[in-house]
């Protein structure tokens, strides 16, 4: 990650001002860097353990422990070679286990980081809430509809922190979006359209199967957990997203991020009622949920929300949203906001034209009485700008900063286990749209299933 100090930043931004890009007003604002962290007094020094140790364990894991006063003591996963990657990159003293539990039992643990898969989110957290660690478990945060109040209603019994990982809520980027939508930027909001695309097997889910992958290395029978029980299948451990008895497909993995984003910008708590579409197009390799997927979304505050996943894009990977209003349209495309303001007029009807210029002219000036020009340019101003994060910015960071502020504090974090459950609900309503080929309809408020 790359840092830039503060002083240096400050001054060649000034803070929010400007420049020209391609004709845009560009602004840059100051963002949370890792190297402007105070320093933590002993006291406040906290000790994780990681359960989960894959790609995203291992990821999440690196960006924590860049946080100050955080130390990495021990990592639970069901295949060896995790295990000892695990002690290669963070020392030989870090603890080690297949079975999870052991590392719950320790009192030396004040947080883990859950980054199992799917169907163990459920068990894993409630288990880790129930023998008093803080939990920031990755999304989405529930497999089945069930699982949520499960995890919910944990959080409150045991009265421990307990935030999801989908790092946009956390992020500097989407809380400007946040302040321009609610500002007015671009009118009345009625339609966000949101994508995120691949085309690379990796990207696809293609993971890597190790060479020395059986039953010896990985602990299959854990692995399974309350998935149906099968031979040892080592594409099935190590590429579990394939597979809907351990992943929630593409609306599990990716839409939840895009739900977490839009819900954050536009306070909504959820959509009413929702359709999909899609199908296994490309990757026909045994997976049993689609590589495509499209799914559309009402919500209450009247807008509509356009969702799209597509694993064989034909380009480079490609994630964003754009915020359409009466006024304008904001799009998020990386660690920047751009808007473009149009305010809408009342016009003529097209019919005009055929009428005698008399008709033209008599109508003219009835309709400017009438309908007065209500923003000249400048007011709001017309054009295009586009917000900048610093360079460097990562919002990953800001959440795992978010989330161990409050495992300090005792403050509600960002994140919780009510926001992630609205978030990954809404994300399956997809698939159970998509495999019940019909509408279906969600209670937001009371997260259910109508």
């Amino acid at each position: 990650m790359n840092t830039l100090n503060r002083r240096s930043f400050l001054r060649g931004a000034g803070v929010t001002a400007a420049g020209s890009l391609m004709g845009a007003n560009l602004h840059m604002f100051a963002a949370t860097l890792p190297d402007q962290d105070r320093p933590m007094a002993k006291n406040d020094h906290l000790q994780i353990a990681l359960i989960g140790a894959g790609g995203q364990g291992q990821s999440d894991t690196k960006v924590a422990l860049q946080v100050p006063g955080i130390k990495l003591v021990a990592v639970a996963d069901c295949y060896q070679g995790r295990l000892d990657h695990s002690k290669e990159l963070w020392g030989q003293d870090v603890f080690t286990t297949r079975d999870y539990n052991e590392i719950l039992a320790r009192k030396d643990i004040d947080a883990v980081i859950i980054a199992t898969p799917d169907h163990w989110h459920k068990q894993a957290a409630i288990d880790a809430m129930r023998a008093g660690k803080d939990v920031y478990c990755e999304k989405p945060m529930i497999h089945l509809y069930s699982d949520g109040p499960e995890i919910i209603e944990t959080a409150r019994t045991t009265n421990r922190i307990i935030q999801i990982g989908s790092q946009r809520v956390s992020s500097a980027v989407y809380a400007k979006a946040k302040e321009l939508l609610a500002a007015g930027s671009i009118g009345q909001l009625n339609t966000v359209t949101a994508r995120w695309d691949r085309n690379s097997a990796i990207g696809a889910w293609d993971y890597t199967v190790p060479l020395d992958a059986d039953t010896q290395t990985c602990d299959w029978p854990r692995f399974l957990g309350t998935a149906p029980k099968i031979p040892f299948n080592a594409e099935h451990f190590f590429q579990w997203r394939k597979w809907k008895a351990y992943g929630s497909g593409v609306a599990g993995d990716l839409f939840v991020h895009l739900f977490s984003g839009t819900h954050f910008v536009t306070n909504t708590l959820g959509p009413t009622r929702a359709m999909a579409t899609g199908g296994l197009r490309f990757w026909k390799d045994g997976r049993d949920v689609p590589d495509v997927m499209l799914a559309l979304f009402d919500y209450p505050e009247g807008f509509n929300l356009s969702l799209r996943v597509n694993f064989v894009d034909g380009g480079e990977e490609s994630e964003g949203l754009i915020f359409t209003g009466s006024e304008g349209t904001m799009e998020i495309a990386g660690n920047s906001v751009s808007v473009s303001r149009v305010p809408r007029q009342k016009a003529p009807g097209y019919t005009i034209s055929t009428f005698t210029d008399a008709m033209q002219q008599r109508f003219l000036e009835q309709y400017r009485q009438k309908y007065p020009v209500v923003h000249p340019e400048g007011d709001p101003p017309l054009g295009y700008d586009k917000y900048v994060a610093a360079p460097g910015y990562s919002d990953s960071y800001d959440h795992f900063k978010n989330f161990f502020d409050s495992v300090r504090t005792r403050k509600p974090v960002v994140e919780d286990a009510v926001f992630g459950f609205r978030a990954a609900g809404a994300a399956l309503l997809s698939n159970l749209s998509y495999e019940r080929d019909n509408i279906v309809h969600w209670d937001p408020v009371k997260m259910k299933i109508v």
